[in-house]
């Protein structure tokens, strides 16, 4: 809490709102829609990689936060003050930061797939950026933080050769996918069986539970849509990511457009149920990695030509 407090004191306007922008690079949609423009416009392994990073990342970043059940900074000082702003996106227990997991998918993700010295500087600085705005702004400690860094560069070197040899091994992405099946139902059966202490059922402190379960919901939807996504790939579309660049922003506007609009549509018809999220989730992500691409042939000829594989 020494360093927090620290951080509190050197607070600046312009610092906070800088900050405040450049996390959302870690929350969820900056997370989709970074793998998403990855996945559909330079490297389709890349975006297999990164969604797949994201995904086990978040079940294990899940299971400790209810393993451990810390409290966010400010429950464990009431005499600290977060940023208020930040607050209402820092759901759930304390440890470890799901921000700073989710910018080790996105940017740490193209960290260990680019050869390009620029391009693993800049993606280097916005994990180091993202990180440094959890505890600038007062929703994690150092060791959220630091757990979350270790785990994101363990799944790196781990994960890595793995999605670089899908074209030569494509039936791996179907091990690591049942491998995350297995965690994710182990995840599930832990949250609703665990012995919670008597304070857990507290409603200001199960709502960390409720939370954990809800992820794990949509994570389960976003496994089912991925895997049927990936079989389309493997089996039928085949898609190629190139096109011209004004091509590729129609594809990348109208894409996130339709997408969004099945995830958030959903919920605002059928409510915000756990099953319901299962549901949005699972469309959400076969819509953008299985039945979207199957346009990108006709995308690649736009301009007059078509796009040479």
């Amino acid at each position: 809490m020494q360093l927090l407090y620290a951080l509190e004191q050197i607070r600046v306007p312009w610092l906070t709102e800088l900050l405040s922008y450049l996390t959302y690079f870690g929350g969820l949609y900056g997370f989709m829609v970074l793998s998403i423009i990855m996945f559909w416009c330079i490297d389709k392994r890349c975006g297999y990689f990164m969604l797949s990073l994201g995904f086990i990342g978040t079940v294990l970043n899940q299971f400790l936060k209810i393993l451990f059940r810390i409290p966010r900074p400010w429950v464990l000082d009431p005499n600290f003050q977060p940023v208020e702003a930040a607050v209402p996106d820092a759901g759930g227990f304390s440890f470890p930061s799901g921000h700073t997991q989710n910018v080790f998918a996105t940017f740490g993700g193209v960290f260990a797939w680019t050869k390009r010295a620029w391009l693993k500087v800049l993606c280097a600085v916005m994990i180091l950026l993202v990180a440094f705005s959890r505890m600038y702004l007062g929703v994690h400690t150092p060791l959220d933080v630091g757990v979350s860094v270790v785990l994101g560069i363990i799944l790196l070197v781990i994960l890595c050769p793995v999605f670089r040899s899908l074209d030569e091994h494509p039936n791996r992405m179907y091990g690591f996918l049942a491998v995350l099946a297995v965690l994710l139902i182990g995840f599930l059966l832990y949250s609703y069986l665990a012995p919670y202490p008597d304070w857990m059922y507290v409603e200001e402190h199960f709502v960390n539970i409720t939370e954990a379960r809800h992820n794990a919901s949509l994570l389960a939807g976003a496994l089912v849509g991925l895997t049927i996504a990936y079989t389309l790939d493997l089996r039928v579309t085949h898609f190629d990511t190139k096109a011209v660049w004004w091509a590729q922003i129609i594809k990348v506007v109208v894409g996130l457009v339709i997408t969004l609009a099945v995830i958030e549509g959903l919920k605002k018809v059928l409510g915000h149920s756990d099953a319901v999220t299962c549901l949005r989730y699972g469309l959400g992500v076969l819509f953008a990695a299985g039945i979207w691409p199957m346009t990108f042939g006709w995308f690649a000829r736009l301009g007059g030509r078509a796009v040479k594989r």
